[in-house]
């Protein structure tokens, strides 16, 4: 007899199993009709998921933060079944919800065009008013693979094959057509609505390997209904009028060119405006008791072996080669801060000793990211690496978030949200030292009194760190300013 907990810690009992959408029925039939997931124990299921035991429940609807997700998953695959409906033989792939939308990457032989896309984007709306009901099946790994090779798909037999022994293979299907899926996914296709749009083709490799073949990606857009689609239509519209690519031409800022593939030409106006907003940089730092510094912009190979960054990023590392050594160009200044600490004996009297760096750093980021001055291959890192004592901790977090805040506030950014991220799977140093750097960090937070989203495994490789992430006037988040605990790299570079 399973007693069902509700978020506002009312209690329901049953003599018998229940699904989630037999609970919100219970509750009242405008929720049942409402309802698009449930989330049982903090785990996002689908209305059709059965409790037949103890649980807490929240059942999600459109209002849910949780539903628009839900939304662009579906909206993948309604995707998917209109492609294969219109151009039979293509073979689905992988088609996730991201940011803002979702994508499906297909296999055909004969390419997309930008015509495809309105009737493709036609049938989906058929799809939608068929109003097919999504149902969850379990297959068995050798039977999974025999139903998906007898239809052509090898894609997805190839990630069937991937997916670890004894774990569940489900499959949801839409009428006649199905999908290797996880889950979860809303009741039917009519609930996906009308507020979605197909955007724009791409090509991506499968897998993201340029070994392997290129499959042709369609991109859309899927929002809550129609009025938040024509918002965020909108907000594209402006975001191209503020296109910083064509400003910077426009108005002689900056340029970019193939020569020097995600490095940045500045011309005299953009320069004044950078020295302008370095200088006012450089007075904050200042009065918050930094001191500026300047490193090399080569260091040998075996810095960066020590401090742990040549294992973690090596293929991004630009490196040079002079008298039989190696050498790396500069991709952060961690290390090199760390030299300069080094040079003379330290006292805790010393401390704490704030060295900040305007500094000039290289990365080799694949040329398909490279976006403007948004994501280049040469930028100046504007940071700072604190040296203090543990009782220190509080106080440096603390006057940071004031530094962080003012900045952000002087340049009209007020909307910010924190986030605090943890350790990562790929790590360097000892769980005892990552359990203090992460209690440190969340003590500061609360310290500060401030709310924030606790994000697991997305730490830095050598300790975890806050994330200040600011909305700009067309409501883009931007993740920006850090801060990071490091108790691993000091020891690892000999500072005592």
């Amino acid at each position: 007899m399973p007693t069902i907990t509700l978020p506002d810690g009312s209690r329901r009992e049953f003599d018998h199993p229940v699904s989630v959408h037999d609970v919100a029925a219970d509750i009242g039939p405008g929720l049942a009709k409402a309802a698009l997931a449930g989330k049982v124990d903090g785990a996002l299921v689908d209305t059709s998921h059965v409790i037949d035991a103890d649980a807490e429940l929240a059942i999600i609807t459109a209002r849910d933060e949780e539903a628009l997700e839900l939304m662009r998953h579906d909206a993948a695959h309604v995707m998917a079944q209109a492609v294969q409906e219109l151009y039979p033989g293509t073979q689905v792939t992988i088609g996730p919800a991201i940011e803002d939308g979702f994508y499906y990457d297909f296999a055909r032989e004969e390419p997309f065009t930008p015509e495809d896309l309105g009737k493709i984007e036609a049938r989906m709306h058929e799809i939608v008013k068929r109003d097919l009901p999504l149902e969850r099946e379990v297959l068995g790994r050798d039977e999974a693979i025999r139903v998906f090779g007898e239809i052509g798909e090898d894609y997805k037999v190839e990630i069937i094959r991937d997916i670890p022994a004894g774990e569940d293979i489900s499959v949801y299907r839409q009428g006649d057509w199905f999908d290797v899926c996880r889950g979860p996914h809303l009741p039917s296709t009519g609930k996906l609505g009308k507020g979605f749009k197909l955007m724009k083709l791409a090509g991506a490799y499968w897998r993201g390997d340029s070994d392997n073949a290129m499959l042709q990606r369609i991109y859309g857009t899927a929002w809550r209904d129609k009025k938040e689609l024509k918002a965020y239509l909108h907000r594209l519209e402006e975001a191209e009028k503020r296109d910083h690519r064509k400003l910077g031409k426009v108005m002689d800022l900056f340029h970019t060119q193939e020569e020097a593939p995600g490095m940045v030409f500045w011309h005299d106006s953009g320069w004044q405006i950078y020295l302008v907003i370095q200088d006012y940089i450089r007075g904050m730092l200042k009065q918050h008791g930094y001191q500026e510094v300047h490193t090399p912009q080569v260091l040998d190979r075996s810095l960066w072996e020590k401090s742990g960054h040549w294992d973690k990023f090596g293929d991004m590392i630009f490196t040079t080669h002079s008298e039989h050594r190696d050498f790396a160009i500069k991709p952060m200044n961690c290390p090199a801060h760390i030299q300069i600490y080094n040079q003379g004996l330290k006292s805790y009297r010393d401390l704490p000793l704030r060295l900040a760096e305007f500094g000039t750093c290289h990365r080799n980021e694949p040329s398909g990211t490279l976006h403007g001055l948004m994501r280049v291959r040469n930028f100046v890192q504007d940071d700072a690496h604190i040296f203090c004592s543990e009782d220190q901790i509080l106080g440096e977090v603390s006057d940071f978030i004031d530094l962080l805040f003012k900045v952000y506030a002087d340049f009209g950014f007020e909307d910010i949200s924190v986030k605090l991220s943890t350790r990562p799977e790929q790590r360097v140093g000892e769980e005892a030292l990552w359990d203090k750097a992460e209690q440190a960090l969340e003590n500061a937070l609360k310290h500060k009194g401030m709310a924030f989203d606790l994000q697991p495994g997305e730490g830095a490789f050598y300790g975890p760190k806050i994330e200040f992430n600011l909305r700009d006037c067309l409501s883009r988040v931007w993740q920006l300013g850090t801060i990071q605990l490091d108790f691993s790299m000091p020891g690892r570079l000999g500072a005592h």
